[in-house]
């Protein structure tokens, strides 16, 4: 089994996130890229901290780094969108939070969303003529969008990763450690 590197020294990762995130799609990410060397910071419309959850109960709260109004996706290399119900559906309605995620799409930065996370993509404009994952009832969401849907653990297009649920943390972790190793290598070449 190969080790893969540290070339993510330096890269600056956002993980945008609002109340109601599943915990482990946010923690093992996070883990996965602060182990490779990224700096990773929580960005959040709400102040102070934030509460994810594990399925349908209450889980552990983390402290906001970055305040969303305060945030530029200019000081970021790449983009993480963890899932849980409530949190993408807070954030696809918050136009500075579309608008954040639009500044990565726009600016062709890697992107990593797992579970109902694409949906905030949609709104986005990232969807369209992409192939994606996603949990299975965003399929008909992503499809409108212009995306061709796969139901497989992980699915890499360019510059973006996506995966349906917890249990595929595995392969996500992998996929969007190497594409976001890529990206930041051609960024500081």
């Amino acid at each position: 089994m190969s080790v893969i590197s540290s070339s993510l020294d330096g890269m600056k990762v956002a993980i945008l996130v609002s109340d109601g995130f599943e915990q482990a799609e946010m923690t093992e990410p996070r883990k996965a890229l602060e182990g490779a060397g990224a700096q990773t910071q929580i960005v959040s419309p709400l102040d102070g901290s934030v509460r994810a959850w594990r399925h349908l109960d209450p889980a552990d709260t983390f402290e906001v780094d970055v305040p969303l109004k305060n945030a530029n996706a200019d000081d970021f290399d790449a983009l993480l969108l963890p899932g849980g119900v409530v949190n993408p559906d807070a954030l696809r309605i918050d136009q500075k939070a579309v608008a954040f995620v639009r500044a990565f799409v726009e600016a062709g930065k890697p992107i990593a969303a797992i579970c109902h996370g694409p949906w905030t993509l949609i709104d986005a404009g990232g969807a369209k003529g992409r192939k994606m994952t996603s949990w299975p009832s965003l399929r008909a969401d992503l499809q409108n969008a212009g995306a061709k849907w796969f139901d497989k653990e992980v699915v890499v297009d360019q510059n973006l990763v996506t995966s349906r649920k917890p249990d595929d943390l595995p392969a996500f972790n992998r996929e969007m450690t190497k594409v976001f190793e890529l990206s930041y290598e051609d960024a500081i070449h």
